[in-house]
């Protein structure tokens, strides 16, 4: 399995446009320098089937693996690893049916749930939120104390996630953490591009000083 620094910056799309359009926001993430892509589609994922190759190309070219939120076997078939919710497959089943080197996040909300999928075998967890979204409104806040406790209480590398952007996440430095998760710090207005790109240079003064 590949390290931790893979992590440090990764991007969640907004769900936003056609599939077309959202290949072309994964492409400026990608060349800004995200080191990570999560399609996050609550809509019907067979439409990006028809993009997942050049997606693919796209994060392969960097070395940025692809996860799929969700959708399992379509994760299994497409994509570098699959990200599940609270209320998704469960980490052990989807480990069964996974070829070696899938990679498994999971979100963990308590400090119960990450130990629970830390036991399960995930390879990270998304926890959170820790600030205001605008992506999920009505996402439950979580402090940045509470951060630190799941830290302690689990080893497996842990990327924050809630309304991270570039004014708010020099506050997650000290909490352990491997990287962040960002959807509209990125994808959310301006130069995509240069939103990764501002991003990943604070991302990289903040979590390289621990990897």
């Amino acid at each position: 399995m590949r390290g931790t620094d893979w992590l440090r910056l990764y991007a969640v799309t907004d769900g936003k446009g056609t599939p077309e359009e959202q290949v072309e926001k994964i492409r400026k993430a990608v060349a800004g320098g995200v080191t990570a892509v999560q399609i996050r589609e609550k809509g019907d994922i067979s439409a990006f089937l028809p993009y997942m190759a050049e997606i693919r190309e796209i994060c392969g070219s960097r070395g940025v693996p692809l996860i799929i939120n969700d959708y399992v076997s379509f994760a299994l078939e497409n994509a570098d690893g699959v990200h599940l919710g609270a209320e998704d497959e469960g980490v052990e089943e989807t480990m069964r049916r996974a070829p070696k080197g899938f990679i498994i996040g999971a979100t963990a909300k308590t400090v119960k749930a990450a130990i629970r999928a830390q036991e399960a075998g995930a390879d990270y967890l998304g926890v959170g939120a820790m600030f205001p979204s605008v992506t999920k409104s009505d996402a439950e806040r979580m402090t940045i104390d509470y951060l630190k406790l799941i830290r302690r209480y689990v080893t497996v590398p842990i990327v924050a996630i809630g309304g991270i952007n570039i004014d708010n996440v020099r506050k997650l430095e000290g909490t352990g953490v491997e990287g962040v998760a960002v959807c509209d710090g990125i994808f959310g207005g301006g130069d995509i591009e240069k939103n990764a790109a501002s991003l990943r240079k604070v991302c990289d003064e903040i979590f390289g000083k621990q990897n």
